[in-house]
């Protein structure tokens, strides 16, 4: 994604459906968890007592007793041997420790397991289809059964250690009448020998109670809960670990964004102590990526503006000295003439070096205006035919020992030799190449083009010495004038070349050098024919 904010969207989103599917998931696991959990508390003490009471039983005994007890619960209840129930060995070694183990075998049902003899390896199971209230009260009537073989006084205390020793996951104890929170009605069908269930807590629990004949208690059972699949502190926990995995996510990235910015700054501090070299590293294609492109590219716009601009006032110096020092020459040379001609000659020579001054301060001009960015060009169309034989016309005559005419022009296929071009600044960038042609031509310059469907080519040759190949880039330097084959006799600034270039550069194109079947140095301009808005 190349847009910050759709990063971010897209990361918080998905954030979001990780957070709700792992929510979600995660709770539905727990809460089987948590189901089975609730199922074996609830039914472990009451099959740890009925698996206890069968380990002293025959096998006939124990067959009726569990005939007996399962028509209390509703359930059939039966005596296995454990290579029959064929448990998996996980779950036969925690049977054998003395763990109920509660085995979801389809949905709503469960199979009960619980150890009657590790010797015989014979096991009491049942298969559940809800956990109701039929087992608290078979869970009961074992409880008094127990009880009953003991004196009165010794019931409570029995009550206790079977409550320890049997696991049971509910509360046991026995009340007396006045103690017990009944009604009268309530009371009157336990002295019935009924089994009483009340409801508790505004009807979330239950408790079930029943009296111990012939003694003052009363057995009391629960409160029994339903299992409360989103208990607060359980959405509390998801909602906590949601918020942390989407902070954690949005600190991620924001960090990245962040430190990518960071690295701007630290390039930009770098710049404003002077360090012009300093530069972002590579940041992608989103915002932050185009500016530090744009970055980078200002950087070094600034970097080469700074270092154009310290040539040029050193070259500039260099320049004017020339200039300035023969026009005071001339100056005292015109004070102490002797003659009205001396005197004319000198100023003459005085008003030559004020008009190379002009040309100077010109050519520094404009190369400014082309250096410090993207100049304001009015593309039009431009006859380029028409502006070849208008730039021959004005610069010829300047030099008539040197002979400037066309060279073999090709226009497009329809004839045409119109293209795209700002008119002021391409007259200006072919004026200046048929101007330093004529420099250093020995006899002649020839001028030529080429257009086709997609790009303009402008070719201008000359016969002089040349330029050589390791030069070729230099000679577009600004101020520079090679010491060699184009020598500095030839005249000119040696800004000429390089605002072709940058006029080049402007229309989308690029200027070349190379050797010219003349004998001297062909200079080509290429750019788009049609300028793309």
């Amino acid at each position: 994604m190349n847009s910050i904010f759709l990063r971010i969207y897209g990361g918080m989103l998905a954030v979001l459906v990780l957070v709700g599917l792992l929510g979600a998931g995660g709770l539905h696991l727990l809460n089987e968890v948590r189901a089975d959990q609730h199922r074996e508390a609830l039914a472990a003490g009451t099959f740890r007592l009925m698996a206890h009471n069968m380990s002293s039983m025959t096998p006939i005994e124990r067959r009726q007793a569990a005939n007996l007890w399962g028509r209390l619960l509703g359930i059939p209840l039966r005596v296995r041997t454990l290579e029959d129930i064929r448990l998996e060995t996980g779950l036969e070694t925690r049977l054998l420790r003395g763990q109920v183990l509660v085995e979801q075998i389809r949905p709503g049902s469960v199979t009960i397991y619980s150890l009657v003899s590790a010797e015989d390896r014979l096991a009491l199971t049942g298969e559940v289809e809800q956990l109701s209230e039929q087992l608290a009260r078979a869970t009961i009537y074992l409880l008094i059964d127990e009880l009953i073989r003991y004196p009165e006084a010794e019931q409570p205390q029995r009550l206790a250690e079977l409550k320890e020793a049997r696991g049971f996951g509910y509360p046991l104890e026995l009340l007396t009448r006045d103690s017990a929170s009944l009604d009268d009605d309530q009371r009157r069908r336990l002295d019935e020998g009924d089994t009483v269930m009340a409801l508790v807590n505004g009807g979330e629990a239950i408790r079930v109670f029943a009296a111990i004949a012939g003694t003052p208690w009363i057995m009391s059972l629960g409160p029994l809960r339903q299992l409360n699949p989103y208990p607060p502190e359980l959405l509390i926990l998801i909602g906590v670990l949601g918020l942390s995995l989407i902070g954690l996510t949005v600190y991620l990235l924001v960090r990245q964004l962040e430190r990518r910015l960071r690295s701007v700054e630290r390039a930009a501090t770098r710049i404003a102590t002077g360090q012009l070299e300093a530069r972002v590293p590579d940041a992608g294609t989103d915002s932050v990526g185009r500016l530090a492109k744009a970055f980078n590219g200002m950087a070094s716009h600034l970097q080469r503006l700074l270092a154009v601009q310290r040539e040029m006032v050193s070259a500039v110096a260099h320049e004017l000295r020339t200039p300035v020092a023969r026009l005071r020459f001339g100056l005292e040379m015109a004070g102490s003439a002797q003659t009205p001609e001396a005197r004319h000659r000198y100023l003459e020579d005085m008003d030559g070096d004020i008009d190379d001054l002009d040309r100077l301060v010109d050519e520094m001009l404009v190369y400014t205006r082309l250096e410090r960015g993207s100049p304001e060009l009015t593309f039009q169309s431009v006859d380029l035919s028409a502006l070849v034989d208008q730039v021959i016309g004005e610069l010829a005559p300047l030099r008539p020992a040197v002979l400037v005419e066309r060279g073999p022009c090709k226009p497009a296929s329809d004839g045409s030799s119109v293209v795209d071009a700002e008119p002021h600044y391409m007259r200006r960038a072919l004026s200046n190449l048929i101007s330093n042609a004529m420099r250093h031509a020995e006899t002649r310059v020839e001028v030529s083009f080429v257009i086709d469907a997609d790009r303009a080519k402008l070719v201008v040759d000359d016969d002089g010495p040349g330029v050589p190949e390791e030069a070729w880039e230099k000679v577009f330097a600004p101020f520079l004038r090679l010491d060699d084959s184009r020598t500095r006799a030839s005249g000119g600034h040696g800004l000429g070349l390089s605002i072709v270039r940058r006029i080049t550069y402007w229309h989308g194109g690029r200027s070349q050098i190379g050797h010219s079947e003349l004998g001297g140095a062909r200079f080509t301009l290429v750019w788009p024919r049609k300028r793309v808005k």
